[in-house]
């Protein structure tokens, strides 16, 4: 397998190969630039990296991959082994190049934000909405293109592009599929120019004028007043709506008309559909309920018995859309507040195979949507560095084939030698389109070992290594296009003599996070799926092949340092919320999975095995066992769990805070301790996206449960031992992880483990 995330741990050409998890990054992080074009290999287009064996007396270059003899073009003539191209440099694993061809940067390809308003709200969260929209209009780029869509019962595109006369609203009916010749009839673009007898209009180049289209897509600098005279007049859909139905929105045919205009307008592009939504979809094609409210909206049960009606066409339109927006180069980010469902879990396919954002929360006035939506916009050293219309392929030595990718790209269906029969994912190909992707994305990829474990095979390679190169070709947020090209070397280690090297280049956190990925994966596509015997089985294989321990002697058995957390992390991983859907709706389990299928493995494993700080008078602050037994009278307790950060008050600390002891000059050490865990969820908060909820609360009280949730039970209310003096117990029947390797599944019989759960 390999997991490409951001540089947590340097590779480099002496790392050994890690049996299940290798990483790297294919988005544009650090690395060395190059002016100069790539230099390929003429047989497999791999480009020159430091493992090609090089000739320097005839100035040729073999291709690692494919062995092939390649001439130095005229102005590497110079190349010796004193002067070396960047290439060429052990160090240089990663190279991003910089085409000096390239259009100047103010003639570049302009970003493209078209945002999607759902009006079916209530007044209140109308002007939340409203607020939270004026409050980026001034971060956006001015040379990026801006449209704006407002939906309810009818779906209306405003033109802003009116220049001083009087805006125009062009509305769809949406109950109705429209279709993009509908569009281009409707609004206009046509009416002082023949439309071409043949082809297909996309943009200037095919038959659109550029007059047509700046009246839906205007640069930011130039729309800012008629935007803001938009949203400020912006009110509820007047649709009158009976007491006892739901708002009738046309979800899905608003963002089908976003796509169609945009492919249309801005073919190619670097164009991202923000749909900002606020409830469920109720009007024609998308709905995923009606609007009679005595339906509830469909749950996990539901879907596992085929019972919700609308899942299956809601799921199919949106399937639609996303090949739509893959074709054109475009993103779908979904922005959806409300205390009810809205359909993330059907617009899940969209936005994940487009690399677009998702953020959830419960009202548009909550920090959560605000501060999530101004980091899209924000520039400087927090933001998100988002890019757009990348390629992403891989090359590799003939010893393995590629499975598949699980994370937010599409399959290009680039088959041949180096894919596997066997498919996971986006599977059966070597390139994957990824339509946005920024700092964080990350995408694990999955091999499959040709050649079976033996010496004479394998020494049939030189040096017994094999080599991967990772190239992504993506437009950057300035508008200029860029390669950037990683290349790595592992080395082959085979038989039973040679396990202490794997264990040594095994990499817990990574592995944790693929497996995190994977159960949730075969949750989804897998009928009658286990994904707790699942995960016992792929630990007890794990214990049963590198544990050490004595015949019959259980309490023997001993992990090395390198696995010695996985246990901890299945353990972590089952009680997720990523493989238990109970008490989560089918929104809120696809929003957690479509995260962590595209953050990096730091990240991730926040989610699996959230982080638990400790802050104390007598020492400051330090990790804390994930555990009830933390809890403290005179201690805070900072949780990380990603989506929610949560600053815990022991009893007597709260008391304390409550007299007001901190404003007092001789209390001054305690004013410190209170302040530490704020500055540092504060730190967390302002580099994350989205951006977590931040829960401050005491002992005893009712968002405790926030934290609580997140411990391990190991006291309980029907625990032998009373709790530790100022400690708390859990009123809860799980297991605790003293007890997990006592589980049912895992049972020594003859000195081995077996399953017999």
């Amino acid at each position: 397998m390999f997991s490409p995330a951001p540089n947590k741990k340097p590779l480099n050409a002496s790392s050994q190969f890690p049996p299940s998890t290798l990483r790297s990054n294919p988005y544009p992080t650090p690395a060395l630039s190059s002016l100069t074009p790539p230099l390929r290999c003429r047989n497999c287009r791999s480009v020159l990296n430091p493992f090609s064996i090089v000739d320097f007396s005839t100035k040729i270059w073999i291709c690692s991959f494919c062995l092939h003899r390649n001439h130095f073009p005229h102005h590497y003539q110079s190349i010796s082994d004193d002067n070396l191209p960047a290439e060429l440099f052990p160090q240089y694993t990663t190279i991003e190049y910089e085409p000096q061809n390239e259009r100047p940067a103010s003639q570049a390809i302009p970003q493209v934000f078209f945002f999607v308003v759902d009006t079916c709200m209530i007044e209140e969260e109308i002007g939340f909405l409203r607020s939270g929209l004026s409050r980026v209009i001034g971060e956006i780029p001015e040379n990026s293109l801006v449209g704006l869509i407002t939906f309810g019962r009818y779906v209306c595109v405003h033109e802003l592009g009116f220049f001083g006369r009087v805006p125009k609203v062009y509305v769809f009916n949406g109950a109705k599929e429209i279709t993009k010749d509908q569009v281009l009839e409707q609004m206009g673009f046509f009416l002082k120019k023949p439309r071409p007898a043949t082809g297909v209009v996309a943009g200037v180049r095919d038959g659109l004028s550029q007059e047509s289209i700046s009246r839906f897509l205007l640069p930011a600098a130039d729309c800012e007043f008629a935007l803001n005279s938009v949203l400020d007049e912006l009110q509820k859909d007047p649709w009158p709506v009976p007491a006892d139905q739901r708002a009738p929105r046309s979800t899905g045919t608003a963002l089908t008309i976003a796509a169609h205009l945009l492919g249309v307008c801005v073919p190619g592009s670097g164009a991202r559909i923000m749909a900002f939504l606020g409830g469920p979809t109720t009007e024609g094609p998308g709905s995923i309920v009606s609007k009679a409210l005595s339906e509830p909206i469909r749950s996990h049960k539901d879907l596992d018995k085929d019972a919700a009606p609308f899942f299956n066409k809601a799921v199919k339109l949106y399937e639609g859309l996303a090949k739509q927006l893959i074709h054109q180069g475009h993103v779908l980010d979904v922005f959806a507040c409300a205390l009810d469902q809205v359909g993330v879990a059907e617009l899940k396919i969209a936005v994940e195979k487009t690399g677009g954002l998702v953020v959830l929360a419960e009202s548009f006035g909550h920090s959560v949507f605000k501060d999530s939506l101004l980091r899209v916009f924000q520039s400087g050293d927090t933001d998100l560095g988002l890019s757009s219309n990348g390629i992403f392929e891989v090359n590799f030595s003939k010893d393995i084939k590629i499975q598949g990718i699980l994370g937010p790209c599409a399959s290009l269906e680039k088959k041949g030698a180096l894919c596997s029969d066997t498919s996971i994912g986006q599977g059966g190909t070597t390139a994957w389109k990824m339509c946005g992707l920024d700092k964080s994305t990350s995408l694990c990829l999955i091999f499959d070992i040709v050649k079976k474990e033996s010496s004479d095979v394998i020494g049939q390679a030189a040096n017994n290594q094999f080599y991967f190169q990772f190239l992504t070709y993506y437009q950057h947020s300035n508008g200029q296009m860029r390669l950037r090209a990683t290349t790595l070397s592992r080395r082959w280690v085979t038989g039973p003599g040679n396990i202490q090297d794997l264990v040594a280049g095994f990499d817990q956190e990574a592995a944790a996070v693929v497996m995190g990925r994977l159960v949730s994966f075969k949750m989804e596509t897998e009928a009658e799926f286990d994904p707790i015997r699942w995960l016992d089985k792929t630990l007890i294989h794990l214990c049963s092949r590198f544990g050490d321990y004595q015949k019959d002697n259980p309490s023997s058995f001993v992990l090395s340092p390198r696995l010695s957390i996985i246990p901890q992390f299945v353990f972590n991983l089952r009680r997720s919320q990523f493989v238990q859907v109970f008490n989560n709706s089918p929104d809120e389990t696809a929003y957690f999975r479509m995260v962590m299928n595209r953050e990096n493995v730091a990240n991730s494993v926040v989610m699996i095995q959230p982080s638990l700080i400790s802050y104390a008078f007598n020492s400051g602050a330090e990790p804390a066992l994930l555990d009830v037994a933390s809890i403290a009278a005179d201690r805070i307790l900072l949780l990380d769990s990603y989506f929610t950060v949560v600053v815990f008050h022991g009893s007597t600390i709260a008391q304390w805070r409550k007299a007001g002891y901190q404003n007092e000059p001789e209390h001054k050490v305690f004013a410190q301790l209170l302040q530490a865990p704020l500055d540092d969820a504060d730190a967390i908060v302002k580099e994350r996206f989205p951006v977590p909820r931040l829960v401050i609360c005491d002992q005893h009280g009712s968002q405790a449960r926030f934290l609580l949730a997140k411990l391990n039970p190991s006291a309980t209310y029907n625990s032998e031992a009373p709790p530790t003096p100022g400690g708390d117990v859990l009123f809860t029947d799980d297991f605790s992880p003293i007890f997990f390797w006592n589980y049912s599944s895992l049972d020594y019989k003859g000195g081995k483990i077996s399953d017999t759960g």
